[in-house]
């Protein structure tokens, strides 16, 4: 099994090299120099104000982060999770996996401001989104990629999508792998983004069942280290404290790293789609051990699964739009 892991990064990896140039969609080609002659200043920008935005709050660079998969999962990365409920559309905004968790459109509308003013009509939501993403990984200590651009936006918003593709918390693995497997990511991808997780927060309520219920017998969840429970049980009671939030990572909260994978080895993982990384698949748990043994390799991993999962099913060429507000459709 670990010479077919081995096997599975190694392929991963040397697969997905062009695409830090030349990443071939389904409906045309996005590139890093996508806008180097149309607004030459377009990434710079970018990562301008998210610098800022995270400066003033770091937490906003896992919101950033997890704001891209949450686009990229449904309908691909289009922007659709930005688009507020307006005549026909009812925004993604409003599902299980974003209600009262989805953050970070406020620094999103600052950057999508600051660059209609550079070079108006020009640079999608799509792709704020994508370098948003690659820049708060950066800014908190994790790896940096070329990210290929062109991605136009979406017209519309799925609100089943958003209901239906995005993992849960306490979603199977199997089930977890197949909603990777749909969007044309494998368990290779899936450990490896899971290390976005180094950084950021989760609520209560999205790992409660661990602490008191999950067997259905009362009792917390044998995966999970009986200390660490204790400590979870004293900040999110049976009942109550839905929205009170937990580092992801408690050992370098802030710091993207590979510590998360460590946490894993040690049943300390927060959410119950984190632990069965470890617990419920050989391939995977294989992973889970390279990456705490390797920052290097899972920095490389992630990198190159961030431009695959980036380049989801873009819109590009006459497909959808350059919206203005990335809030809105243009009309």
């Amino acid at each position: 099994m670990a010479q077919f892991v081995n096997f599975l990064l190694l392929v991963s990896l040397i697969a997905f090299a062009p695409l830090c140039f030349c990443t071939k969609s389904n409906y045309g080609y996005l590139y890093p120099q996508f806008y180097d002659h149309s607004c030459p200043n377009a990434q710079q920008i970018v990562k301008s104000v998210v610098a800022k935005a995270v400066a003033k709050e770091t937490r906003m660079a896992a919101s950033l982060l997890r704001l891209h998969f949450h686009d990229c999962f449904v309908k691909g990365c289009d922007a659709s999770i930005l688009l507020d409920s307006r005549g026909s559309i009812i925004s993604e905004k409003r599902s299980n996996p974003n209600r009262n968790s989805a953050r970070g459109f406020e620094v999103i509308d600052d950057i999508k401001s600051a660059l209609e003013k550079e070079c108006p009509n020009t640079v999608s939501c799509a792709d704020i989104m994508a370098l948003s993403a690659r820049d708060s990984t950066v800014l908190t200590g994790g790896p940096s990629w070329e990210v290929p651009l062109g991605r136009r936006d979406s017209k519309s918003a799925s609100l089943s999508g958003s209901n239906s593709n995005i993992p849960a918390p306490n979603n199977t693995f199997q089930t977890i792998l197949t909603k990777f497997k749909l969007q044309g990511l494998n368990v290779v991808d899936l450990v490896a983004l899971s290390g976005s997780h180094t950084i950021g927060n989760s609520r209560c309520v999205s790992f409660r069942q661990r602490l008191y219920n999950q067997s259905g017998n009362g009792q917390p969840d044998s995966s999970l280290d009986q200390s660490y429970a204790a400590q979870l049980r004293a900040r999110c009671p049976r009942s109550g404290g839905d929205q009170n939030l937990f580092f992801l990572d408690f050992v370098s909260p802030t710091k993207f790293d590979n510590s998360y994978f460590k946490l894993l080895l040690a049943s300390k993982g927060l959410l119950n789609s984190d632990q069965v990384l470890f617990t419920k698949n050989e391939a995977s748990m294989e992973l889970v051990k390279k990456y705490a043994y390797n920052n290097e390799l899972f920095f490389e991993q992630f990198a190159a699964s961030m431009v695959k999962m980036g380049n989801i099913s873009p819109s590009t060429g006459s497909k959808g739009e350059i919206r203005k507000y990335c809030r809105k459709i243009n009309s």
